[in-house]
């Protein structure tokens, strides 16, 4: 998120929406495509806890996949590590299955020290979209 400009926005097939309500940003999302598979991956999804609630989440994931579809991916992935099952619904709500998930995910930064992995577990869940059959 340093760099949203260069990260999200500069290489082909990506981008990144903010979405704004009375002059403040509430949300955003991002798109990244991946060449090797045709697909795009939905990133950094996030509505500010303060407007939650409100259909903000689901217009932004709509967005990402009317990207997919205008760019022609074949289908859209995402990874999660949310443990709030209204984001699990939200991604079933706009079409998406769940693929699995796994316990041994390690998130950025994470040495896996012994006391990392005693008290922290983080489960990721993976999610598809087809949008069509390559």
């Amino acid at each position: 998120m340093a760099d949203i400009e260069q990260y999200y926005m500069k290489p082909p097939g990506s981008c990144f929406w903010v979405a704004v309500l009375d002059g403040n940003v509430v949300g955003i999302v991002a798109a990244r495509a991946h060449t090797a598979d045709n697909t795009v991956e939905l990133l950094r999804m996030s509505v500010d806890s303060r407007f939650r609630g409100k259909g903000i989440a689901k217009a932004l994931g709509r967005k990402v996949l009317e990207f997919a579809l205008v760019h022609d991916y074949s289908a859209v992935v995402l990874g999660t590590t949310a443990v709030k099952v209204a984001a699990h619904k939200l991604y079933e709500s706009l079409g998406f299955r769940h693929m699995g998930s796994s316990d041994r995910y390690v998130m950025p930064g994470m040495t896996l020290s012994l006391a990392e992995r005693l008290f922290f577990q983080v489960r990721y869940h993976r999610y598809r979209l087809q949008l069509r059959e390559e």
